[in-house]
């Protein structure tokens, strides 16, 4: 899939969904009903990448879960909202407390209920296991599936494209 560098250089925020994209959508329930999930570390790495280029990470997700809000706070995720089907009021705020214009700002999610965010932003991102719908209005479709680096590979190229990468690289040669 061709990038449109240019649709790249303008972003300053990338808002993720959980299931799907920062996680490969399975579900685990142990013996005592508490729910578990798996995160893959270049993901998360890529969210510290992502915030050593001066770019915003923000989550929005239809379920709420403690792992997930666990993770978040590991990653330093200051600006999300879980346990919301209705993602576009929650977008909103989270846009307009920080400022930003719509072109300003990446989703990625891979289910119906994010079409409402990525047919408005600037860039529109999904993963290959994406909801066929989904698929057909996004930018892009990564070549990582969720949950195992997806997330880490559109940092990479948002950073690239706004020539941020190569810094970044460089500071941990030190």
């Amino acid at each position: 899939m061709e990038i449109d560098r240019e649709r790249w250089k303008n972003i300053r925020m990338l808002v993720l969904d959980v299931d799907g994209v920062l996680t490969d959508g399975t579900i685990l329930y142990d013996g005592e009903g508490r729910e578990t999930r798996t995160f893959h570390v270049h993901d998360g790495s890529g969210i510290v990448h992502l915030k050593q280029g001066g770019l915003i990470p923000a989550v929005i997700s239809g379920r709420d879960s403690a792992a997930v809000r666990r993770r978040l706070r590991d990653m330093g995720v200051e600006h999300f909202s879980l346990g919301r089907h209705k993602k576009l009021p929650e977008y909103r705020r989270i846009r307009d407390q920080l400022g930003l214009e719509d072109e300003e700002i990446a989703y990625m999610g891979d289910d119906l209920l994010d079409l409402c965010l990525l047919t408005r932003v600037g860039l529109a991102l999904t993963v290959p296991g994406a909801r066929p719908e989904v698929k057909e209005v996004c930018h892009y479709v990564t070549r990582a599936p969720g949950g195992k680096g997806a997330v880490r590979e559109v940092v990479e190229l948002l950073l690239k494209a706004q020539g941020k990468w190569e810094r970044i690289v460089a500071s941990y040669r030190i």
